[in-house]
């Protein structure tokens, strides 16, 4: 089987009733594979009783996301993988440019979609929008969407492009590239780990890429919801991670320093909202981030000496600066 599209589930036997139908009649030709994160639902027993098709993998724990498509990928030998987040809603023909990119592109090892939101459908998705961007500071964005910000889809980003990061909602990629710089980093547990693959892969000389000419609709905000505690720690904890493997050591120092005084200025948001929770969750994340920092010095030595390209891997402006204190709410109006 040339693609495989993997979907990995855990308690979502409801989604995949809603969702799983639509994956399995639109992607005739790829084997599709629902790899399971010891879910205590009754999603085995739905996937043998309705969906016999679908090839099952088993996994022993809750491995999150990073861990979970990671053991579930050893077990894949297509030349393509889909990761696909099981709130997806894809359409007719959706795989087919996809692959029909990686097919002419040997140098793009991971592409996605335009993603659109399930329930507003005329309106980009916050999750992934028309591909992701980090700004100098380690803020992701898209095309599409900035910070809470999305914007409605009149074509205005329907053209192929090269990105920061494809979103792990839905996500094709060269299943070979991704085991051989091993995958997503398993500490992360969810968060981030699709920007950080990706960082790497650039860092590799590799591209990656949109092609809006697929369209798939995401719901979002299945696990966790914006604001939940336990998202802001895992978004904290592992953006900082992410830049500290992955920035050079002439950006590295002033990058960290401005952060801190980035996420000095959210923790007095947290307090001037009474969010205690959002301040303990934010000084957690720094802490836990300063606590294993060190472990990950081998892994910065190891991805800094196998980078290859010189092409800047964040933007040159701070997307914060210019959103918030300079009004520019669209994608187009940042580049100006």
């Amino acid at each position: 089987m040339k693609t495989s599209v993997v979907i990995l589930n855990w308690n979502g036997a409801d989604m995949m009733r809603r969702f799983l139908p639509c994956v399995v009649e639109y992607s005739k030709g790829a084997e599709v594979v629902v790899a399971d994160n010891d879910s205590k639902d009754d999603s085995l027993q739905l996937l043998a009783s309705e969906f016999p098709s679908v090839r099952t993998i088993v996994l022993k724990k809750n491995y999150g996301f990073a861990g979970g498509y990671n053991r579930a990928l050893e077990q894949i030998d297509s030349e393509y993988t889909v990761l696909l987040n099981s709130d997806v809603e894809v359409t007719e023909k959706w795989l087919e440019p996809l692959v029909d990119f990686l097919d002419n592109n040997p140098e793009v090892a991971a592409c996605q979609p335009k993603l659109r939101a399930f329930l507003k459908k005329e309106s980009f998705e916050y999750a992934g929008a028309a591909g992701g961007f980090i700004d100098r500071f380690g803020y992701p964005f898209c095309r599409g969407r900035l910070f809470d910000t999305v914007e409605t889809d009149n074509g205005q980003y329907d053209d192929i492009a090269d990105i920061h990061w494809a979103t792990g909602a839905c996500m094709l990629l060269r299943t070979k590239v991704f085991k051989d710089c091993g995958g997503f980093d398993e500490r992360f547990f969810a968060h981030n780990e699709e920007i950080d693959l990706c960082w790497r892969l650039r860092l590799y000389g590799y591209r990656i890429c949109v092609v809006p000419q697929s369209v798939v609709y995401h719901l979002g905000g299945g696990t966790l919801p914006q604001g939940n505690p336990r998202k802001v720690y895992l978004n904290f904890r592992n953006n900082l991670t992410m830049l500290y493997k992955n920035l050079p050591d002439s950006e590295l120092g002033k990058v960290m320093a401005m952060r801190f005084f980035l996420d000095c200025i959210a923790v007095l948001q947290c307090l001037c909202k009474r969010d205690l929770k959002g301040v303990k969750a934010i000084l957690k994340a720094r802490k836990d981030f300063e606590k294993w920092k060190s472990e990950y010095i081998p892994l910065r030595k190891e991805i800094q000496s196998k980078a290859v390209s010189s092409e800047p891997m964040t933007t040159p402006f701070s997307v914060l600066f210019k959103y918030f204190l300079f009004g520019k709410k669209k994608y187009s109006q940042l580049w100006g």
